[in-house]
């Protein structure tokens, strides 16, 4: 990172700034339209949630936390299980974001959701806060988290950090600290704290490995701890964010491009959650774009698979490392994690069978003949021109066995605030996935609680109803 700008190294600390608006911040003063986005994206994420309570490494997690922790009051989507709170907070976090389904806010490059939903919900729970209270805490969270990611303009990934799950832990901090009635200093104390908690490391993408899917619940895990540590007077460093060995200078390169001012400008008048995008895709977002090429020319040409010779991803540089590379691993993914972060496979399989769900990260799926030669003759070409990281759009080519060269390019990527999902949109993606678990009727039960979530007087009803 450069030196700290003159009007940064003289100003209130980022914390303190973060944590006056946590505490300021009234119920009524959140725009109408954001409120109405939060509760879309709370309902995203708890449909993934219940999804994702019926796979593998879900009943490993359970397992895992259940055996260290026992029983709670709190309880686990979609999982007939209940937990401490914190341990609640962290299963919660990992069937959020274990299915790469969840949100993503695009100049961050960080999934918010998943830290900041379990973390408002079970907090809310837990010190009896009304569903108004939880939504604006949620909200305090996610405009923290893609605030503070939006700072570092991609340089957290470029060095290998997991910013859903670094940054996602100082969000926390707000949404945490709001519902247990913190005073401004100690949410600031918090994300001191934090400073020597959070983490996340991109180490996953070398062979599909499962510790993504951890870093969003132990972001609230910690994030709990350091406000009740900060509540009971814990000293902590005060420049958690711009100090000598804060957060900007410790994790990235140096001479890193940053925008530290984006970290608190105009708090209360710009509001992020309105530029984070839901995904129509259980994969990384930096896929999406791609995908939506290859549908969009399968439909144009009626291409079959023996029709194609090759195919040419256009893609930003700052996203290469996450789908692209090691390119032999991309092109045959070892599992549906790998899978769900090569590019390769992404549009493989949307040529292949018109379509990418869930069902299409399946084992049998992965390891089909026919989609592995069209990710073994898919290769990648970087364009500096896509707008990224405000949109993950890209270029898609594909040459024919009878010369003809097909093109496509999206420049914003479908689900961002340029081209969003509808309402519509949103809520059959959440009976989809809750209906692989639950009944329609149960699923559309959970909907109408989150929908109503403002006008209740706690949120008791929509944790129980969540509880498999």
């Amino acid at each position: 990172m450069d030196s700290l700008p003159a009007e940064l190294a003289t100003s209130t600390p980022i914390s303190s700034q973060l944590g006056a608006f946590a505490t300021s911040l009234r119920v009524d003063e959140i725009p109408a339209d954001v409120m109405q986005q939060a509760k879309r994206h709370m309902l995203d994420s708890l449909g993934i949630a219940i999804a994702a309570s019926g796979f593998d490494y879900a009943r490993r997690t359970i397992g895992a936390i259940h055996g260290l922790a026992g029983m709670g009051s709190h309880p686990v989507i979609g999982m007939p299980y209940r937990l401490p709170l914190r341990d609640a907070v962290m299963m919660n976090g990992a069937l959020i974001h274990g299915l790469d389904y969840d949100d993503t806010h695009s100049d961050a490059i960080v999934h918010a959701s998943s830290s900041t939903v379990p973390t408002a919900l079970h907090m809310a729970r837990e010190h009896g806060a009304s569903g108004a209270e939880a939504l604006a805490a949620y909200i305090l969270g996610v405009e923290a988290a893609s605030r503070i990611g939006a700072a570092a303009q991609g340089g957290f990934h470029q060095v290998g950090f997991h910013p859903t799950g670094m940054v996602g832990a100082f969000g926390c901090a707000l949404t945490a600290g709001r519902l247990a009635g913190a005073t401004a200093a100690q949410i600031a104390a918090a994300q001191g704290i934090l400073l020597s908690m959070a983490a996340g490391s991109l180490e996953f993408l070398e062979d599909g490995s499962w510790t993504k899917r951890l870093h969003p619940g132990w972001a609230g895990f910690a994030a709990i701890t350091a406000t009740a540590l900060a509540r009971n007077g814990f000293k902590a460093p005060p420049a958690a964010y711009e100090g000598r060995f804060g957060l900007f200078r410790s994790h990235l390169q140096e001479k890193a491009p940053t925008d530290l001012s984006r970290c608190a400008e105009r708090l209360g008048e710009l509001w992020e959650m309105r530029n984070n995008a839901l995904k129509p895709y259980p994969c990384c977002h930096f896929n999406h774009a791609f995908a939506d090429a290859a549908l969009a020319l399968r439909a144009a040409h009626g291409l079959r698979p023996e029709e194609i010779k090759h195919i040419t991803v256009r893609i930003h540089p700052g996203q290469v490392k996450v789908v692209c590379e090691p390119e032999a691993a991309k092109k045959l993914p070892a599992n549906s994690y790998d899978a769900q972060f090569s590019v390769h496979y992404a549009v493989a399989s949307c040529l292949l069978r018109g379509r990418l769900s869930l069902d299409e990260l399946e084992e049998e799926m992965i390891r089909d003949p026919r989609a592995l030669a069209l990710c073994a003759r898919t290769s990648y070409e970087t364009d500096a021109t896509l707008n990224f990281p405000r949109y993950y759009g890209g270029e898609l080519v594909i040459e024919t066995m009878d010369g003809r060269v097909l093109r496509h390019r999206e420049e914003m990527n479908r689900g961002s605030d340029g081209n969003p999902l509808s309402s519509a949109d949103v809520e059959r993606k959440f009976m989809e996935n809750a209906c692989r678990q639950v009944s329609a009727a149960q699923a559309q039960r959970i909907l109408d609680l989150v929908m109503g979530l403002d006008a209740a007087a706690n949120v008791m009803a929509l944790t129980e109803a969540l509880n498999g």
